[in-house]
C-alpha cells in the first residue's frame, strides 16, 4: 500500500527556480510513488501578508497553474486549498492547547524567519503576531489531517517536523492512539543560490528567476549575475566554483557544456559576457517546455470556476472577491412553504435572500438546489422537492 505524503507551498507569489529544483521537481518524481496531498497554503501565506489579502488571493490561482506546470498531475496528487478545509482551523486550535507558547518561541525555524521579517515584525521580533508564532500548530494540522506520514522538506525545515511529532505524541498520550507520527523525508536536491550568490533564492531578496520570466527578463537577469570579481580581462583564468552563471549553466546545460565551460573558464579562453549570453539561450530552452504548459492552461477557455456553498447568502461575499461562472447552494427549502405569486415564505438564516432555484447576476449563475427537508414546521407547502444534477458543457460558439 502506498504511503500518504503532504507537501505544501505559500501562495504568495509566481514559482521560481528555487522552488522547482528544490522542491517541485522531487513533487513530480514522488507523486508515482506515494499518494501525493499538495496544500496550497494560503492561511499560513496570511501570517505574514495579512495587511494584503488580495496577493494571496490572486497567487492561489496562479501557484496552481504553475504547479499544473512542472508536471504534477491530478490524476496522481491531490491539490488543495488550505483555507477550504475548515477541520484544519478546528485541529489548530485543539492542538494550541499542545503546545506552550516558550517552545514555539525555541524553534528554530520560526526564530530564523522571524529574524528575517523585520520590516513586518520589528528588529526584536516586538511585533510578531500569534498567528505567525504558531504557524507550527498549524503546520501539525495540515499533516495530520491527511495523515502524512512522510513530509518532503529542506534540512531547514526539520524543526517543524519535529514541533508536529511532539504534537502527535502528546494527543495520543492523552486520547489514545489516534494520529500518525510523520516522518522527514529529506529531499535530496539542495537550495538553490541566488543571482548575487545569496544562499538562498527568493523574491524578497530580488535575485530570482521565475519559471514565468520571458526571454527579455532572463537576459537582463543573467547579465547581472555575479561573476568571479578576480577576473579583470576577457582572457584571465577564473574560478567557477564562485561564478553563479557558471552554477546555473550546472542546472540548465548539458553535462558536455558544463564541463568544457568549466575547463575554458579556468584556462582564461572564455570571457563573461559570452558564458552569460549562452547561459541566457540554455535557460530560455530550459523554460520553453514549462511555458507552454502554463500558457496551455492559462489560456484555457474551457476551464471555468465553481463555488459550491452551503448558505446561499454567502453569494454576495463571493462575488466581492472573485467572479466564479457558477455557484452552487443549498439550504434554502425553497421558503418551505410556498403559496402563489408570493414564492417561498419562510426564510433561514443563511438564505434570506437567495431562496429560488436561479439566478444569473451578471457573470455568474446561481442555482439554489430546494432539497427534500424541512426546518422547523414538519411541512412543505406547494414546494417540490429537488435533488439537483448539474451538467456542465461548453457553449455553442
Amino acid at each position: 500500500m502506498k504511503k500518504n505524503i503532504l507537501t505544501g507551498i505559500r501562495p504568495t507569489g509566481n514559482l521560481h527556480l528555487g522552488h522547482y529544483f528544490g522542491a517541485t521537481r522531487n513533487w513530480v518524481l514522488l507523486q508515482d510513488e506515494y499518494n501525493s496531498y499538495i496544500e496550497i497554503a494560503d492561511v499560513q501565506a496570511l501570517t505574514d501578508n495579512f495587511n494584503d489579502p488580495k496577493k494571496v488571493r490572486v497567487n492561489v490561482r496562479e501557484l496552481t497553474i504553475d504547479l499544473l506546470s512542472v508536471g504534477i498531475d491530478p490524476k496522481k496528487a491531490t491539490i488543495f486549498i488550505q483555507s477550504q478545509i475548515p477541520e484544519i482551523a478546528e485541529l489548530t486550535v485543539f492542538y494550541s492547547n499542545l503546545v506552550t507558547m516558550a517552545r514555539l518561541y525555541r524553534n528554530p525555524t520560526v526564530k530564523t524567519e522571524i529574524a528575517q521579517k523585520k520590516a513586518i515584525f520589528g528588529n526584536d521580533g516586538e511585533s510578531v503576531t500569534y498567528g505567525f508564532v504558531g504557524y507550527p500548530v498549524s503546520q501539525a494540522a495540515d499533516i495530520t489531517a491527511f495523515s502524512g506520514e512522510l513530509i518532503p522538506v529542506g534540512e531547514d525545515q526539520l524543526p517543524l517536523i519535529e514541533q508536529c511529532r511532539e504534537i502527535v505524541r502528546k494527543f495520543n498520550n492523552i486520547y489514545g492512539v489516534t494520529l500518525i507520527e510523520p516522518e522527514p523525508l529529506l529531499s535530496p536536491f539542495p537550495r538553490i543560490k541566488g543571482l548575487d550568490g545569496n544562499e538562498k533564492m527568493g523574491k524578497s531578496l530580488g535575485n530570482a528567476i521565475y519559471l514565468i520570466d520571458n526571454e527579455e527578463t532572463i537576459k537582463k537577469k543573467v547579465m547581472s549575475a555575479l561573476t568571479d570579481t578576480n577576473k579583470i580581462k576577457k582572457d584571465d583564468p577564473a574560478n567557477p566554483d564562485v561564478c553563479m552563471v557558471y552554477y546555473y549553466h550546472n542546472l540548465v546545460n548539458k553535462e558536455e557544456n558544463t564541463k568544457k565551460i568549466c575547463e575554458e573558464c579556468k584556462m582564461g579562453s572564455r570571457g563573461c559576457v559570452q558564458c552569460k549570453k549562452e547561459l541566457i539561450e540554455a535557460m530560455n530552452n530550459f523554460l520553453k517546455p514549462i511555458q507552454e504548459r502554463r500558457k496551455k492552461y492559462d489560456d484555457n477557455k474551457e476551464l471555468f470556476k465553481i463555488n459550491v456553498v452551503h448558505e446561499s447568502d454567502k453569494t454576495d461575499e463571493i462575488l466581492n472577491s472573485n467572479t466564479p461562472e457558477v455557484i452552487i447552494s443549498g439550504n434554502s427549502r425553497g421558503g418551505q412553504i410556498r403559496l402563489p405569486y408570493l414564492r417561498g415564505f419562510i426564510r433561514f438564516n443563511g438564505s434570506k435572500k437567495y431562496t429560488e432555484e436561479h439566478y444569473n447576476l451578471d457573470k455568474t449563475d446561481l442555482y439554489v438546489s430546494y432539497g427534500i427537508g424541512t426546518d422547523n414546521i414538519p411541512v412543505r407547502l406547494f414546494n417540490h422537492p429537488s435533488i439537483n444534477l448539474y451538467r456542465l458543457r461548453k457553449a455553442n460558439s
